[in-house]
């Protein structure tokens, strides 16, 4: 599960990078790196599992996907959370220096 949330993820912050100069300008594609990075890293994941202690990923419990699908939400979040802070940081509309300028 958490494999496919950031998947999904990584796929619609890809599409709009892609299609929206703005989305370029907001550096969407930091957002991209770490959804394909974070997707690369839960499938290298699942495959030494898989190939170690022959995980049941393909009959999960209930349980597990709940957690699982915790633990994909909790990525994007912070992920999203990691985006917010470098895009006020870098600030490339100038939103946050021409608001102290003006006081």
């Amino acid at each position: 599960m958490t494999l496919l949330l950031t998947i999904f993820a990584a796929v619609v912050t890809t599409a709009i990078w892609y299609s929206s100069e703005k989305a370029r300008e907001l550096r969407v594609g930091m957002l991209v790196f770490m959804f394909w990075g974070a997707s690369l890293m839960w499938l290298v994941d699942a495959v030494v599992e898989f190939i170690e202690i022959r995980a049941e990923y393909f009959t999960p419990a209930a349980e597990d996907m709940l957690n699982d699908a915790f633990l994909g939400v909790s990525v994007i979040a912070l992920a999203l959370v990691i985006w917010i802070v470098a895009l006020l940081i870098k600030d490339p509309k100038r939103v946050i220096a021409s608001k102290l300028k003006k006081k």
